[in-house]
């Protein structure tokens, strides 16, 4: 058994001051604003950090100078390594836009590197972003991969692996309605993303299944033209739907502090989820780098604290922690702690239906648990009460 003590524990419900919690067998088995007489084998003194549910990342593409699309057990391991120094205990290990041999040799890897995992963040099931996306809002990804969705093809997928737990597409595609009925068959989440869609065509995907925006704002339409009428596009569309969840990539730059402020101000805090959609070049220093596959992927530039095109015309994808994502919600979006956290934890565990044992600090809870100082600055992971990353923990009080 294991015990935090002296934590200002954060809690759905409430801040406790001076609280305790009590692990056992990677579970939390009590939770308190006083101290708990229990024998424990070890005790930990948080001094006053903020002891928080562990962060839970629902889309992460890489980091530490790995991409999951590198496809190899090495890769998995070092991104979840690496994650965790910043907070995150659970992830899900997140695609990009390939061949179909690629995408299973990344499959393989996932299962084999969930196996040899002891070290860094839980890796929860992947999540599938593409290859079903409108050219036209393509981004990053690469454009020789982007098709529509075949049945033949996506059957054949969804059979390869039981690993995959999420799948992002664009629901205007032909075929699309019916790709989305057969993902959510199998009970997966189903997402909507680099898309072009209107709100009628966003509506009906709604209707089908696609109850998650992926990376708000980021490769969606807004308003726009067609035959001189003006439509309402899918950004309007997940602002008018009450129950669609958004991600929203909440690191200042892609999503700047006024965009972040209307997205809490018109979803609230129960329909927004922080994601990192980190690629390798989180937790590295700025310079060049790669997005997607080391071999095959695109070269891109990191600088100003998120990868650029190398023509700097436009992001290539985002090398945020899940820390800095807290720290900008505070900080910039002017968003109470309680709520920050979580949106980066019971959210996120609501929408991938891991909500029973994960995203909150509670007895019968999975004891996966950050302890951060209140610049939110991570002093220790714990994941499934195993500490995976601990810095000495100074006499600091959260202000």
């Amino acid at each position: 058994m294991l015990k935090i003590i002296n934590g200002t524990i954060i809690t759905p419900g409430e801040i406790i001051h001076g609280g305790s919690i009590v692990i056992d067998n990677g579970k939390i088995v009590a939770l308190s604003n006083a101290p708990i007489d229990l024998p424990c084998e070890e005790v930990i003194d948080a001094r006053g950090l903020y002891v928080a549910p562990g962060f839970i990342d629902m889309h992460v593409h890489g980091g530490g100078g790995y991409d999951f699309m590198d496809g190899t057990v090495e890769a998995f391991l070092g991104i979840a390594e690496t994650h965790v120094r910043y907070g995150t205990t659970a992830m899900y290990p997140t695609t990009l836009t390939s061949e179909v041999s690629d995408l299973f040799a990344t499959l393989d890897s996932y299962k084999e590197a969930n196996r040899q995992n002891s070290r860094g963040a839980q890796l929860m099931g992947m999540h599938l972003e593409g290859p079903y996306f409108a050219l036209s809002q393509r981004g990053a990804q690469d454009p020789k991969y982007i098709r529509n969705p075949d049945p033949a093809e996506y059957e054949k997928i969804l059979d390869y692996s039981d690993d995959i737990v999420r799948w992002s597409a664009a629901p205007e595609l032909p075929g699309a309605i019916e790709f989305g009925r057969y993902v959510r068959s199998k009970g997966k989440v189903l997402a909507l993303a680099h898309t072009d869609a209107v709100y009628e065509e966003v509506l009906e995907g709604f209707n089908n299944g696609y109850t998650l925006a992926t990376h708000f704002y980021s490769a969606m339409s807004g308003v726009t033209r067609r035959n001189a009428f003006r439509y309402a596009g899918a950004i309007e569309a997940g602002y008018l739907i009450d129950e669609m969840d958004v991600e929203a990539i909440a690191d200042g730059i892609h999503l700047p502090a006024p965009l972040l402020k209307l997205i809490c101000k018109i979803k609230g805090p129960d329909r927004v989820a922080l994601v990192t959609d980190a690629m390798r070049g989180a937790g590295m220093p700025e310079g060049e780098s790669i997005l997607g596959n080391i071999h095959t992927g695109l070269k891109v530039i990191i600088e100003d604290g998120v990868a650029k095109l190398p023509d700097r015309s436009g992001f290539a994808g985002s090398v945020a922690t899940a820390d800095r994502l807290v720290r900008t919600m505070i900080n910039d979006a002017g968003v109470p702690l309680q709520e920050a956290v979580k949106m980066m934890t019971q959210n996120p565990a609501r929408i991938m239906g891991v909500n029973a044992t994960k995203g909150e600090l509670a007895a019968g809870k999975d004891a996966d648990i950050v302890l951060f100082d209140a610049q939110v600055n991570i002093r220790m992971t714990m994941v499934a009460g195993d500490i995976k990353h601990r810095v000495e923990i100074e006499d600091r009080i959260p202000g």
